[in-house]
Formats: structure tokens, C-alpha cells, sequence
């Protein structure tokens, strides 16, 4: 796999755009007493998001909002809770690892609420400096006994004291491989270190996983229909946010400590999208011009298919196709929100596009091909938990199956983008290797030079760029840039 690294690499932390991933947390014992009554509801919000998780399997950022939006909390509250949720998720297996050793049932046998009431402290007292032990250990046991019982709350509080006395012993192994102890220092499963390390090397696949546990960045997409970059970043800064353009996406903007940006009137106002960096870079790569008919394959929730419209102008017609009825709305909604007329919906399986469109009927074609979304775990830490192994042979037969029948509705001398979310090569460069051993009227170009110039020039020169998540503190992401011979 291709590698690079950024010419300016970005160091600090953001704000997810649904939360905040770092709180600001009381320095002091005092401080924390005084808002006792706001943590306990920042704590509680926390662990009913987590036993959801647990219990049914759901998705930690959805059911985050929807509790946060429950509990009201302040915004500083927020960030604690958001805090709580990610980090405690982002770090199970490494806190389960401490704590079975001080529960002498065992995890597994405890109630789902108690294993995550221990989790979340455990995620406190050993990840976050600036909350005092003695502090978590009464909020633990404040809500064991309204949760619980007696016993419940004793025993909650004696696993705590328990690890508080033992916090100098609390290391991993001397003994551990690369495999355990990149696993276990950096939580991620084992199988997917071991498949890290097989394609990447052990130096590599340590740099993805700690990367993987720092906060992402909050980026915008400025919609340049409306109005220039630095048009918007003036107006954003001047409205008291702090804020900077991208060094990777000529379109974005890093917006710092502003929490949900979907909240800001200017993006009911359609000025801006909430976008990752990395991704920007897909309709760079597809460079429409005004006028083309483009297609967009499997185009929820509509990020790059707006962007693919306003880099045209609103001049020409966007197909945009997905699987699922319930997300053609998502992709109507973003274009209406964006003042968009050139996107048209479709709801289709990719598979069968070829039986609805004309073959050789597009100027551009966008795969934007389902994946593993093993580049993307920062901002969904239970994905790494949920994933499994056989998973990702079983994408990339359907991706493969996607770009071998989508590729003939591509007009010769047009170019088609492949891309993904995950940093697999079977799903990326594996991919485009076997299509281009099987299509020889298919060629790799090269990536616009000045949209990709933060990436190393020769990866760009050779149509395909794989972005870590450790390179410019964006999402893994995955992008090649084909061209069907006239």
C-alpha cells in the first residue's frame, strides 16, 4: 500500500460535528463539587448511550445525539458525555483487559449497566488526567445505588478503590508481540492488527491505531455557489469562531471547539456542508465541468454529489443512485438545502444500473463504493468492536461486482472515480489492479494537480492515493482516478 506523508501535518484536536470528543473538565476537587449535579447528568447521559450500545448492538453516534438531545445538558455537559461515550467505546478492550483482574465474577457475569458503570469510570480514572479519582468513584457509586442496590454499589465502589491502590501495576505485558500489544495499547481487535501488520508492518499499523484514538477534526465544505472560501472563513470568524482553511481540501475549513455545526444558521443557509478533508478530495478527482451528465452511483447521504454539483455550476445533470428508498430523501434534502436543481435521485441497486442507463451515456462516473469503513474508526469507534474479518471479502466481491458493471456506462474518453472509506487493499489498490488487469480500454490518470498538491506528487501523478488517518488527521480514504481509452 502507498503511503505518504502530509507537507503540513495537523496536530491539534476538533470537535466531532455531532459532539465534542474532549471536555473541558474541573482542574479541581472543589470545581468538580461545585458542578457535581451537572456531571452526574453528563455521567448518566454517557451510560444509557453505552448499555444501548452493548445491549443492542446500535450505533453510538446516532444514539448520542438522540440522548444528548434527551438530557439537554449544557454544552460543556455535552462535551463530557461525548467524551465519555467514544472514548470509553474507542478503548473497551484495553479497559476490559485491566478490570477483569478486579472483578472476581468476572466481567461477563455482571448486568450490562454495571459492566459499563465500570468501563466509564475505568475510562476516567486511567485516560483523563484532570478528573479527580475520588470524584468518579462517588459518581460511580451515586448511580449504582439508584440504578441498583446496596450490594450493587459496594461492590462498585470496592472495584474502584481496588484499581486507585493498584493504578502503578495497571501495565500491559513485557511479554507482548507486536500483534497484543498494539491491540491492547492502542485497543483494536487482534485480527485486525495481525492483517495491519501482514500488509503494512508493525511501525505502520502502530501509527493507524493511535491515530484512530485521537478526536477528529470538525471540517466544512464551503459551498462556492455562495460565496469563496475566504468569504466564508472571514464570516465565520468574525461571528467568533476559530477557524482555518484546509491545507488537504481546497473547498475546506477546520472549525475548533464549535460543537455541532449543523446547529449555525449558515448551514441552513446552504453556505457550507459538514464534510471530512479526505473526502472533498473524491469530486476534485472526478472534475466535472458545467454541462456533463454525471453519475453517482451509491451517492447517500449526497455530501460529494453536492459537491459534484457545485463544481458544475448547477449546470448539468447528477444521477444519484442509492440501494435504499428511506436515504433518497437525505440526498433530496442536501440538494434543496444547498439551492441545487441539477441532481436528480434514483433509487436502484448499483448492480442493476446498467439496466436503467444507455451504455457509454456518462461523461463522469463516481463509485463511491460501499466498504468496511476501516478508515473512518476515529469517528465511529465501535465500528472496529462490530466489524468482522470474513466481512471484507465478502465488500469486495460486491465492489468488484458494482465497478464491472457500472464501468460500461462510462462514454469513451470519460473518467470514472473509485473510492472508498477503508484503508483495505483488497477494497483499494488490490481493487483497481484486477479491473485494470481485466479492462484494458481502462486507464489510471493523473489526479488534478493543483486540487491534490498537499498530496505527495508522484502518488498523485499515478491516479491513485491512499490517505491514513495518521497523514493529515483526516479520514482514511482511498481514491483512483480512471480514464476509458477513446
Amino acid at each position: 500500500m502507498s503511503t505518504q506523508k502530509p507537507k503540513h501535518p495537523h496536530h491539534e484536536t476538533a470537535n466531532k460535528p455531532q459532539g465534542v470528543r474532549h471536555a473541558s473538565v474541573p482542574k479541581s476537587s472543589s470545581s468538580a463539587a461545585k458542578s457535581s449535579a451537572v456531571k452526574r447528568s453528563a455521567r448518566d447521559a454517557a451510560l444509557d448511550v453505552l448499555i444501548r450500545v452493548e445491549e443492542d448492538q446500535s450505533y453510538s453516534n446516532l444514539l448520542l445525539n438522540q440522548t444528548l438531545q434527551k438530557h439537554a445538558l449544557e454544552r460543556a455537559d455535552v462535551g463530557l458525555a461525548t467524551e465519555l461515550v467514544y472514548g470509553t467505546i474507542g478503548r473497551k478492550n484495553t479497559i476490559d483487559f485491566f478490570l477483569e483482574r478486579f472483578v472476581s465474577k468476572g466481567l461477563g457475569k455482571l448486568e450490562p449497566w454495571v459492566r459499563c458503570l465500570l468501563r466509564l469510570s475505568f475510562y476516567q480514572m486511567h485516560y483523563l488526567d484532570r478528573i479527580p479519582d475520588h470524584a468518579v468513584v462517588s459518581e460511580a457509586v451515586n448511580i449504582a445505588k439508584r440504578r441498583g442496590h446496596q450490594g450493587i454499589s459496594g461492590m462498585v465502589n470496592g472495584v474502584l478503590r481496588a484499581i486507585i491502590r493498584s493504578k502503578a501495576e495497571l501495565t500491559l505485558p513485557d511479554a507482548f508481540g507486536d500483534v497484543k500489544r498494539i491491540a491492547f495499547g492502542h485497543s483494536h481487535p487482534e485480527w485486525l492488527v495481525r492483517r495491519w501488520i501482514r500488509q503494512l508492518g508493525p511501525e505502520l499499523t502502530e501509527q493507524i491505531c493511535a491515530a484512530n484514538n485521537v478526536p477528529p477534526h470538525v471540517s466544512i465544505r464551503a459551498n462556492t455557489r455562495r460565496g469563496t472560501r475566504l468569504q466564508l472563513l472571514e464570516q465565520l470568524q468574525a461571528s467568533g469562531f476559530s477557524a482555518e482553511a484546509s491545507e488537504l481540501a481546497q473547498a475546506g475549513i477546520l472549525v475548533h471547539g464549535a460543537g455541532n455545526m449543523a446547529l449555525v444558521p449558515g448551514f441552513q443557509q446552504g453556505d457550507f456542508s459538514i464534510q471530512d478533508e479526505s473526502s472533498m478530495l473524491v469530486a476534485e478527482a472526478l472534475d466535472p465541468r458545467p454541462g456533463m451528465k454525471v453519475l453517482d452511483c451509491c451517492a447517500a447521504p449526497g455530501g460529494k454529489t453536492a459537491h459534484i454539483a457545485e463544481k458544475m455550476g448547477d449546470v448539468g445533470t447528477i444521477w444519484a443512485c442509492d440501494l435504499h428508498e428511506h436515504k433518497q430523501k437525505l440526498i433530496a434534502d442536501q440538494a434543496e438545502r444547498l439551492g441545487l436543481s441539477s441532481i436528480q435521485t434514483l433509487v436502484m441497486d448499483a448492480v442493476k444500473l446498467t439496466e436503467h442507463f444507455a451504455a457509454e451515456s456518462f461523461d463522469r462516473i463516481l463509485l463511491d463504493a460501499p466498504c468496511s469503513g476501516l478508515g473512518v474508526i476515529r469517528r465511529k469507534p465501535d465500528l472496529k468492536w462490530a466489524k468482522q474479518e470474513d466481512e471484507i471479502e465478502e465488500i469486495s466481491k460486491l465492489q468488484a461486482a458494482i465497478l464491472g458493471n457500472v464501468h460500461r456506462l462510462l462514454k469513451p474518453g470519460g473518467v470514472l472515480v473509485y473510492s472508498t472509506c477503508t484503508i483495505e487493499h483488497a477494497e483499494n489498490e488490490g481493487m483497481i489492479e484486477r479491473f485494470l488487469a481485466d479492462h484494458n480500454e481502462f486507464e489510471l490518470t493523473a489526479l488534478p494537480e493543483e486540487a491534490f498538491a498537499s498530496i505527495d506528487p508522484q502518488m498523485a501523478a499515478s491516479g491513485m492515493v491512499q490517505i491514513l488517518p495518521q497523514h493529515f488527521h483526516s479520514d482514511g480514504f482511498f481514491i483512483a482516478r480512471l480514464r476509458k481509452r477513446s
